[in-house]
Parts: C-alpha cells; structure tokens; sequence
C-alpha cells in the first residue's frame, strides 16, 4: 500500500483512516458508500469469496452503473499491479515513509 498510502495521504485521506481500511466494516472512520466500495473491492479480489447478490445491492444503492463499472476497472487494475509487482519481486519503493 506504499504509493496509495502516500497519495491518500497528499489528497487529504489521513493516515489513520488509511490504517483502518483492513477492518473497514468496523471502523467508524467510513461511510457506508466508503464500505460498500470496499465490501465489493474485498469479493472481486478474494477468491475465497463470490460475488453475491447482496453485495451488488449495496453496491448499487451507493454508486451508479458507470461509477461501478470504473470501481470495477479501478480494482482489476490495482489487483494486476499488486501480482506484477509481486511476480517481479518489486519492494515498496518508501513513498509512504516518514508521512
């Protein structure tokens, strides 16, 4: 989470809401459409999770088709960048550090 740790920090997303995107569900630190982005983010990612009729639902009730389409990009985008990055062994580059 290096370099989106960094931008979220310059754009103004402090650093402890950042820290709590992994229990999202809990922290109060989110909006339900912040939560419902991250639930459907969590379901496309995990394999051990399938996308369910629910999570679309509250997906929808937050986003519009062309904004959920362009989350879907946003997801698959980072997910390849995150396996490419693992496939080259590619450290953190030390964007976040001392922020």
């Amino acid at each position: 989470m290096d370099i989106r740790h960094a931008v979220g920090v310059k754009v103004g997303v402090p650093a402890e809401k950042l820290a709590d995107v992994l229990t999202f569900q809990a922290s109060s630190r989110f909006s339900e459409r912040e939560r419902a982005a991250l639930h459907f983010g969590e379901r496309i990612t995990r394999d051990d999770l399938e996308m369910s009729e629910e999570c679309l639902a509250q997906v929808r009730e937050h986003f519009t088709e062309a904004e959920i389409v362009e989350l879907t990009f946003i997801i698959g985008y980072q997910t390849f960048a995150s396996k490419f990055a693992k496939a080259w062994r590619l450290a953190p580059q030390g964007f976040s550090a001392g922020i």
